[in-house]
């Protein structure tokens, strides 16, 4: 849509404000809930909340809720984020106010990372311990970015984003990008990482991969890296991806082949023990994606395939 000239007044009559100009300021480097807004300005969370909805109402913040909490961000795309980005220019950051309110999110975000971080340690054991099964992941992520070379990345979805790593990985390759996960956990550490590496176009939202909420032909490559075992309906999730990618997207599929370790159903909760390249095809086709390639890595006990399909 095109900014209107009421628009535009909209938005400076927002950001006009002194505290909601300190609102915008905390917004440099990532998201925010209420909560830390207010833990940050030490005002009256009524207050806080009031700011935020005059600012998203002007267009200049997002939100998005996950469960109880709802999380805030600059805008992202359209006229209104190119505005929002001029003001965030003019901002003094050197002001003495703000550089107190920098010092006070600074110490909010070190206790998310602290919160995260326990999580991760307390997990990282089963993670750690399924990896050594199958192949190294430097070669999987050296694999995943070759084959993606020649994709025009505008738009990315991580399906399960888990810890962020695949966020991270292509960073540099897509212009934005989007990790969903259900578990709150996971996306604390997911922003913890992504905020520690200051990557700040990609975002993390809590989602299902069966009901994306996302638009019609909004993605260009879509990642399901480790994910579909987890899946009671990997079709079902395979024909919400189709839904979402742009015609000549492609959607790229990382999981193990068939195997018989039960284990990892009984302690990791795995659902389904691998895929064959006949089944993972016939579900592309369902769905209307074409197997473009598929590579084989073979592990200490697992084998891994990456499928690459595409939107015709």
């Amino acid at each position: 849509m095109d900014l209107t000239l009421d628009n535009l007044l909209s938005a400076l009559k927002a950001a006009g404000e002194e505290t909601r100009l300190r609102i915008l300021a905390l917004f440099r480097t990532g998201e925010l809930t209420v909560t830390e807004l207010v833990s940050v300005l030490r005002q009256s969370q009524p207050r806080i909340s009031r700011h935020l909805r005059l600012l998203c109402e002007a267009g200049l913040l997002e939100r998005h809720r996950e469960g109880t909490w709802i999380f805030y961000r600059l805008a992202d795309g359209g006229k209104k984020a190119e505005l929002v980005k001029s003001v965030m220019q003019y901002i003094p950051y050197s002001d003495q106010t703000l550089q107190h309110d920098q010092e006070r999110l600074a110490t909010v975000r070190k206790e998310r990372e602290k919160k995260a971080a326990r999580y991760f340690n307390e997990n990282a054991a089963n993670w750690d311990q399924i990896r050594s099964l199958y192949v190294p992941e430097k070669q999987v992520e050296e694999y995943l970015l070759k084959v993606t070379q020649d994709i025009k990345i505008d738009d990315l979805l991580d399906v399960g984003t888990g810890t962020g790593r695949m966020l991270e990985l292509f960073s540099d390759r897509a212009k934005r990008g989007t990790g969903i996960d259900l578990s709150r956990e996971m996306l604390a550490v997911a922003r913890s990482h992504l905020e520690m590496k200051n990557i700040q176009n990609m975002q993390v939202r809590q989602g299902d991969m069966y009901d994306l909420a996302l638009k019609d032909k909004s993605m260009d490559l879509v990642l399901f890296h480790q994910v579909l075992h987890f899946a009671d309906d990997p079709l079902a999730a395979i024909r919400e991806t189709s839904r979402i990618l742009r015609i000549g997207g492609s959607a790229v599929i990382v999981d193990f082949l068939p195997h018989t370790l039960e284990k990892l159903r009984d302690e990791h909760e795995h659902r389904r023990l691998g895929f064959s390249t006949d089944e993972v095809t016939e579900w592309c086709n369902a769905a209307k994606l074409k197997i473009k390639s598929t590579e084989i890595m073979r592990g200490s006990e697992l084998d891994i395939a990456i499928w690459v399909a595409s939107k015709e």
